[in-house]
């Protein structure tokens, strides 16, 4: 069974059948709470300050646009949260059967 990996989107392991959900589902527990802490900082940074965006798979480091950053955040933190609903309603569903 494979996992997605830290850097993928949720959307990439859509069609995965997960025989034992418990930790998959407490890694991606991980993962919002990992991204509420980034939407929380790019919400409450100056307007004026820089934010960075890391190359993926690299130490390269681009200058990003916080407006931006915080959107593309917001809809990560959205789909993490949805892929976690869609577990437990499942796991719920099994119970019920």
């Amino acid at each position: 069974m494979e996992k997605p990996s830290a850097g993928s989107r949720p959307e990439d392991g859509a069609g995965l059948v997960l025989v034992n959900s418990s930790p998959y589902k407490e890694d991606l527990s991980s993962k919002i709470k990992e991204q509420k802490v980034v939407v929380d900082e790019l919400s409450n940074l100056k307007k004026n300050r820089k934010v960075y965006k890391q190359q993926q798979n690299s130490n390269i480091f681009f200058l990003a646009d916080r407006t931006e950053m915080l959107s593309e955040s917001k809809n990560i933190l959205d789909e993490l949260k949805k892929e976690y609903q869609e577990i437990e309603d499942s796991e719920k569903t099994k119970i019920k059967k």
